[in-house]
């Protein structure tokens, strides 16, 4: 039996899926949770974009909560961290969508790089809401209201990404039982 170069390429494909998933958990071990300690708590949220959606009550007591030095902290995280963090995840979320999909149907990466994006807004968002806080005690509803839209926007595209990755199990592993057998 020949591999045909469509083979090849899914076979390239499986290998970068392994490859970013391998590099995403390395990322998040040895490189994302360390840089989150330091503006870490005990208890209450350690991070505004984990809710589906925030008030100015809820930035305030995030802000508030934390001394100037685990803003600092934060605010580095949010420019450094962060950023990468969602570049190695929608390498790998694509990717598998791209490899359970066999190269078809691209265009199903595209909530994947709308988290991404989303992500990276919602961050200069953040950034903004501290630099006013820390130079005022002040905090914008307008900004609160924009950087909880892009992240009830960026949580819903990360739902639908992993929704086209589970579809995309199932109909792989129906069609690898439903395929007719070779005598």
């Amino acid at each position: 039996m020949a591999i045909t170069t469509k083979d090849s390429k899914n076979h390239r494909t499986l290998y970068f899926a392994i490859g970013f998933t391998i590099a995403l958990f390395l990322y998040m071990a040895f490189i994302f949770v360390p840089n989150s300690s330091c503006f870490r708590l005990d208890v209450g949220s350690n991070s505004l974009g984990l809710s589906f959606s925030y008030t100015k009550d809820m930035v305030q007591s995030f802000f508030g909560s934390r001394t100037q030095d685990q803003l600092l902290c934060y605010s580095q995280f949010l420019k450094v961290w962060d950023p990468i963090f969602a570049l190695i995840s929608t390498a790998t979320f694509g990717s598998w969508i791209v490899y359970i999909f066999k190269n078809k149907r691209l265009f199903l990466i595209t909530p994947t790089i709308l988290t991404m994006i989303a992500d990276w807004s919602e961050n200069y968002i953040e950034l903004l809401m501290i630099k006013t806080y820390v130079n005022s005690s002040f905090i914008s509803e307008t900004l609160v209201s924009l950087g909880s839209g892009i992240n009830s926007f960026k949580l819903t595209m990360s739902g639908l990404t992993w929704l086209i990755i589970v579809i995309g199990i199932i109909l792989a592993i129906k069609a690898f039982f439903t395929k007719p057998k070779l005598n």
